[in-house]
């Protein structure tokens, strides 16, 4: 009887051991394949599923060609697109020889008297004249009535923005037209392959070029400006014609006084405020931080809507570290200075075009 106790009492004293191996080594082994399928399964989920944040570099887009920095390329929807497509025509103009005055406030008010532009008339017409005014005057700063120096600086850049809206225009009515045929001439051709590399669209990709190639509300755009440039006022604008804060991160710019000395990145200079407003166009149509913009203007433009810079700017919270913030900004700028007064404004012809008309 005492063996048979001892046996029983050797056998429960085996299984015991046992069944703790067993479950230690089970749990060991369970512990070790967390450890090591766990990246596994993060670096898959993140490659498949897109769970990473973007950065926002909205700001950055124009950075390559202007400034020849190969380190750098944009991100958007076609990860092929080159700046230096994008902005051809931009840095082909920045290449010429072009005239540039510096008016004082003085000539300026004087000039806009002389034929007769003021925006009250503006605002009743829908008709602006055009002139052109290359630069911002130093003395902007100066002027003490702060209705005066917003007048002033909406007089300036409000015709600059209508024009090159119209280059936009054209472009679309072109687009639309070379839609509507059943074969194309190799001059029309020749035009979309450039239409193609300016938006950064994949060729024959005419549903993204359609959505891309259109206009920007003049009270956006001038909200934006107003806001970047503290109507006018700021350094970027007057050193270096930059009315939109886009960033460089070398080559020809401005370094922000207050920016850390580990950021790269400059304020980008333009020759004149025309071509800053270009590129602040091309910004928008192009860059995949304001793909939503461009939805919801397509949006508007299928039901026949006006273009809203109310309902456009609510997709413009990645255009400035504030996000949300920077949009009830623009759009109380929009509000309290009534700029959807502009949205329907266009230029009159100018001189050299009535000549051509008599």
């Amino acid at each position: 009887m005492k063996i048979k106790s001892n046996i029983k009492a050797l056998n429960f004293s085996y299984s015991k051991s046992f069944n703790t191996l067993s479950r230690t080594l089970i749990s060991s082994f369970l512990v070790v394949s967390f450890f090591y399928t766990t990246p596994l399964i993060i670096n898959f989920a993140q490659k498949n599923f897109n769970i990473k944040e973007v950065a926002n570099n909205s700001k950055q887009i124009l950075s390559y060609t202007l400034n020849k920095n190969d380190k750098f390329k944009t991100t958007d929807e076609s990860k092929n697109d080159r700046e230096g497509d994008l902005l051809y025509d931009i840095v082909d103009e920045s290449n010429l020889d072009i005239n540039t005055v510096r008016y004082t406030t003085e000539e300026i008010d004087a000039l806009y008297n002389d034929v007769n532009y003021n925006l009250n008339d503006v605002r009743k017409t829908k008709l602006v004249k055009p002139v052109p005014i290359t630069l911002l005057p130093n003395e902007i700063k100066k002027i003490d009535n702060i209705k005066k120096k917003k007048e002033m600086f909406i007089q300036i850049i409000l015709p600059l923005i209508i024009k090159e809206n119209n280059k936009i225009r054209i472009d679309r009515n072109t687009l639309f037209q070379v839609l509507n045929k059943n074969n194309n001439t190799d001059l029309e051709k020749k035009w979309l392959e450039k239409k193609y590399k300016q938006y950064g669209v994949k060729y024959n990709d005419l549903s993204t070029l359609k959505i891309r190639m259109d206009e920007i509300p003049a009270s956006l755009a001038i909200a934006q400006a107003a806001k970047e440039t503290g109507w006018g006022t700021s350094r970027f604008a007057k050193e270096g014609n930059a009315l939109f804060g886009q960033w460089t991160w070398s080559g020809d710019g401005l370094k922000p006084k207050e920016a850390d000395q580990n950021m790269g990145h400059k304020v980008m200079k333009f020759k004149i405020l025309q071509l800053s407003v270009r590129a602040y166009l091309r910004n928008l149509n192009t860059h995949a931080s304001y793909k939503d913009l461009r939805k919801a203007r397509a949006e508007l433009r299928d039901i026949e809507k006006p273009l809203d810079s109310i309902i456009l700017s609510s997709h413009l919270d990645k255009y400035a570290e504030t996000g949300s913030k920077y949009i009830e900004v623009l759009q109380k700028i929009i509000q309290q200075n009534n700029l959807k007064d502009f949205d329907e404004a266009r230029l009159l012809p100018s001189s050299k075009d009535l000549e051509s008309l008599i």
